[in-house]
């Protein structure tokens, strides 16, 4: 993603998703176990062919095409998936015996409610939020639920392309377009994510990690806000990351050593503007990266649950980051909080897209991330520098061995008129990886959600969830699933 004032395309930003017992986060789950073995056979169900290709050594991966813009769902024929698919979030439905997916629908500034039926088949849909109450564009999400976070169901729904947006909080069982759903708590912030840590990383408290998508002079922050009562998004305190010896400079921090930060508080921060809490950066002395991405957790037990990855993907070398103080090409790093104290932790970056001879070589700018309990899948989303060679990888990297493997690529399809695809490379990008395992009772199963920026059909994809902001946005997008993705 990007913001609207840079050079890359008007189609800008996007995230990714956990999935738990009965749930999703904008991640993956924390058990490696499935329980309950599905009687859910997987197919493909849209009409639109899946839009990724699988790689070498990943060969065995089986691929659905879920749901696209050109489907029509039988008790919703009226309903058109919008463009953009970014953030995502599932649980089992309650009040039946399917499912629901809320889906980001970033450049329509939109939300989509998905209804699937007990086979995982997508039979309804309909918007959450529509332009006017998403506001701001709409990026990555987290589904909150009690199981895995200690409240919820809450779908976190993350506004950026503005310092003054906010995260929206939204009911998934709620119907009709939902309204007054900012949090006050969670600030201003041009946010990618919102992420609440596991309920047992912090016994009786609330943490939640932000990423700040920024390229502007004050650069992306990594947030934090604390409550003392467990689901409390209103009341709790906000700060900035920043590493112990004050120094603000990204590229400072170097592949392989680990750096002592801590998170200082942003006093009074709910009655602070976006802007008022960008002009604290220099003064607090937090960490300037090139555009904080998506974040997640790894799953497993609580220490894992406080080993955090978050991707910064990075901006050219010109305006803010013209003294080349921050990443071109994109970081991975990780972040372990104190087991006693979330204020304090270590940083580490663990790929450099910079680093033509190390393993992070070709990256292409790291956007949307998922982490399991072994492994980190980072998903691209291509800066548009004219210099790319490929189109969008999603990489897996191998956090007990280090090893980083390709293991798809986007399939612009150019030889089908239907994707108006250019032969620019690198132009398509992914919205949400999401970890169903537990969900469905289906091992190493996702969701994938994927923006082919080109494919436009007017009057067919223009202005899906009739709000009045976006009333010209006419782009497709696709949810595919993916079978034997190690967990």
């Amino acid at each position: 993603m990007i913001l609207e004032t840079t050079f890359k395309r008007a189609s800008v930003f996007s995230v990714c998703a956990f999935a738990v017992i009965g749930l999703v986060i904008t991640a993956c789950n924390r058990n490696d176990n499935v329980k309950n073995e599905s009687k859910i056979a997987l197919k493909s169900y849209s009409q639109t062919p899946a839009l990724i290709k699988k790689l070498e050594g990943f060969e065995n991966l089986e691929v659905y095409s879920l749901i696209s813009s050109e489907d029509k769902l039988p008790e919703s024929p009226d309903y058109v998936f919008g463009g953009t698919a970014d953030g995502s979030g599932t649980i089992k439905n309650p009040n039946g015996d399917g499912f629901i997916m809320m889906v980001n629908n970033e450049d329509n500034y939109a939300l989509s409610k998905i209804t699937l039926d007990r086979n995982f088949k997508p039979v309804k849909g309909a918007y959450a939020l529509n332009s006017d109450a998403g506001q701001w564009r709409l990026c990555s999400g987290t589904m909150a639920t009690k199981e895995e976070h200690g409240f919820g169901p809450y779908y976190l729904c993350v506004g950026e392309s503005s310092a003054e947006a906010q995260t929206h909080k939204i009911d998934p069982l709620a119907t009709g377009i939902q309204s007054s759903t900012a949090t006050a708590g969670l600030g201003h912030w041009s946010g990618e994510n919102a992420v609440p840590l596991n309920r047992n990383a912090y016994p009786g408290k609330t943490v939640i990690i932000m990423g700040e998508d920024d390229d502007t002079e004050t650069g992306g922050q990594v947030v934090l806000y604390q409550s003392n009562t467990v689901g409390d998004l209103d009341n709790g305190s906000q700060y900035m990351l920043r590493r112990t010896d004050g120094e603000q400079n990204e590229i400072t921090m170097k592949p392989g050593s680990v750096y002592d930060v801590e998170f200082v508080k942003i006093e009074n921060h709910k009655t602070l503007t976006g802007a008022q809490i960008q002009a604290l950066v220099n003064p607090l002395k937090a960490i300037k990266f090139g555009r904080v991405e998506d974040l997640d957790y790894r799953k497993g037990d609580a220490a894992k649950a406080r080993e955090i990855y978050f991707n910064v993907t990075g901006q050219d070398y010109k305006d803010a980051n013209a003294d080349r103080s921050r990443t071109k090409y994109g970081r991975v790093y990780r972040l372990v909080l104190d087991a006693a104290n979330p204020l304090k932790g270590k940083l580490e970056c663990i790929l450099d897209g910079d680093d033509k001879s190390g393993p992070a070589k070709l990256f292409q700018n790291p956007d949307n991330i998922c982490v399991t309990s072994n492994y980190v899948y980072i998903q691209e989303d291509a800066n548009t520098y004219g210099d790319e060679t490929h189109d969008a990888y999603i990489y897996q990297y191998n956090i007990a061995t280090k090893e980083l493997k390709k293991v798809f690529e986007l399939d612009h399809r150019r030889g089908d008129a239907n994707f108006m695809a250019t032969a620019t490379k690198g132009n398509w990008e992914y919205g949400a990886l999401v970890d169903l395992s537990d969900i469905i009772g289906i091992p190493n199963t996702f969701s994938l959600c994927i923006q082919p920026h080109t494919w436009k059909k007017s009057p067919a994809f223009q202005n899906p969830d009739k709000g009045t902001k976006r009333p010209n946005e006419n782009q497709g997008s696709q949810i595919v699933l993916i079978k034997g993705l190690p967990r």
